[in-house]
């Protein structure tokens, strides 16, 4: 939509951007940026609601070339995150008039609400949508496609905090938007190397961040069972890829935080196929590392916390071949614990078991997070509304809700008791990978990952099989990948 947005210019701006609550008229603030009343005349029109991402255009006499009312919604029930979706609105409007350069000033608005509203904060949530919805990925269409010419857009806030959050805002999108991109790359290009040579690419960009891929002997020696057997079938060899992010200055007792992504390049089910149109989309079974590593690129860019933060991918295509993982196989983990495979399509658990035990093992992690796109049954508990969360830490299940608030990235707790854990037993080994009912089928998934960690660690597993993606147009995403869990996990160590 945009070809980039940066906050700042110093010529005129175009365009004029103020706030209108929902039946509710101009602040007095804002009535000072309309020297002609068209602004005023125009808020007084029956499509001027002020409901929440509404737009009126003003095209004024004087001053601005076009001034745009954005809807805010209710006074008495705003909240800051709303202004994530207006920016999606507004990014809309403004690349569909073909604006270059915008003056946001809400802070009229903002100011007439009685209680406090934190500025840079709501700066951050409009600069996010802006930002997410600006994303383009079109890097796979080739001479059958007329290509359209993306403008650059300058923004910038009379409010210094505003422009502040704006400055934030756009640079955690940007590596939500670094997520989509890899997400949206096609399986035949995006391979475990290709992947391995994206984060090595990140890892140069910026001197906090080392990269290390671990594949070939090192994976037998290190005894990475689920990475192996998943990715025995591809000519694309499996591979665990860690990414470090180390500050220059570590806050006094800061243990590493720990992110465990699932990176599945392609899932064809192996040997347990996935049957009709079950494979398309497949691609995106890798989102869950594509998440971590936007992430990445938001913490060495912009969070920069004060303590060490380590990213395991667990990177493999499920491919079919003779020489494919088989149900029945039974897998011996590095913390000892045997598997049965009753079922190749739920390779997923197996690959983060590896990267959970690791974690466990080789970081002194003050908590591990793992993220994948991980069962068909958190889309029909949750939808796509919320990610599912399992969580049995108090402290870390308090934190990862703070980062949801303030991302706006929401995630639901799910239950995680004995009982579930009790479904993954095996009369052959220790656990199954796939029990073989469909009872709480989104919680087998965590029952069976719970053996792989350290008993007082505190983790969560968090699956995102509902939100990493969008059908069409909403809000602040177009079509296709949303980046779900990089503003997440970035928040999450931010805080």
């Amino acid at each position: 939509m945009f070809s980039s947005i940066t906050v700042g210019g110093r010529s005129g701006a175009q365009a004029l951007v103020v706030g209108q609550f929902k039946g509710q008229k101009l602040d007095k603030g804002t009535l000072k940026l309309d020297p002609d009343g068209s602004v005023l005349a125009a808020s007084r029109r029956t499509e001027a609601t002020g409901e929440a991402g509404s737009v009126v255009e003003v095209f004024p006499g004087e001053g601005f070339e076009r001034v745009l009312i954005l809807g805010l919604g209710g006074k008495d029930s705003f909240d800051v995150g709303s202004l994530r979706r207006g920016g999606g609105v507004l990014g809309r409007a403004l690349a569909s008039a073909k604006i270059t350069s915008v003056e946001i000033a809400l802070d009229g608005a903002l100011g007439s609400i009685k209680r406090a509203v934190d500025e840079e904060r709501a700066g951050q949530a409009l600069g996010e949508g802006l930002g997410l919805i600006g994303w383009v990925c079109d890097e796979f269409r080739g001479s059958g496609t007329n290509g359209k010419k993306r403008g650059k857009l300058s923004v910038r806030a009379s409010d210094r905090d505003f422009s502040a959050g704006l400055k934030r805002g756009l640079a955690l999108a940007e590596g939500a938007n670094l997520a989509r991109t890899l997400s949206q790359t096609p399986p035949n290009i995006a391979t475990t190397m290709y992947m391995a040579k994206a984060c090595q690419k990140l890892a140069r960009q910026f001197d906090t961040l080392s990269c290390t891929v671990i594949k070939g002997e090192r994976l037998v020696k290190e005894r990475l069972e689920g990475l192996i057997n998943v990715g025995k079938a591809s000519e694309s060899p499996p591979c665990l890829i860690r990414l470090e992010y180390t500050p220059r200055s570590v806050a006094k007792g800061a243990k590493p935080a720990v992110f465990v992504g699932k990176t599945i390049t392609y899932d064809s089910g192996g040997l347990s196929i996935k049957v009709g149109g079950g494979m398309r989309g497949m691609k995106r079974d890798k989102d869950g590392g594509c998440a971590v590593i936007g992430a990445m690129h938001s913490i060495a860019s912009v969070v920069k916390p004060r303590r060490k933060v380590v990213a395991l991918l667990m990177c493999a295509e499920n491919a079919i071949s003779d020489e494919a993982y088989r149900p029945d196989d039974v897998l011996t983990f590095r913390n000892g614990v045997t598997v049965e495979v009753t079922n190749t399509d739920a390779e997923g658990r197996l690959v983060l078991a590896d990267g959970l035990c690791w974690a466990c093992d080789k970081e002194k992690p003050g908590f591990i997070v793992d993220i994948a796109t991980l069962t068909g049954g958190v889309v029909v508990a949750l939808g796509s509304t919320y990610a599912g969360m399992w969580c049995d830490d108090d402290g870390l299940r308090a934190q990862v809700q703070g980062a949801s608030d303030r991302s706006g990235e929401r995630v639901r707790r799910l239950p995680h008791h004995q009982e579930y854990r009790d479904l993954m037993k095996s009369p052959v080994a220790d656990i199954v990978n796939s029990a073989p009912v469909r009872a709480a089928h989104p919680i087998q998934g965590a029952a069976f990952l719970s053996h792989f960690v350290k008993e007082g660690i505190p983790w969560a597993h968090i699956d995102i099989a509902g939100t990493h993606a969008v059908d069409k147009d909403s809000g602040e995403y177009i079509a296709g990948p949303t980046g779900f869990g990089a503003r997440l996990l970035a928040e999450l160590v931010a805080g």
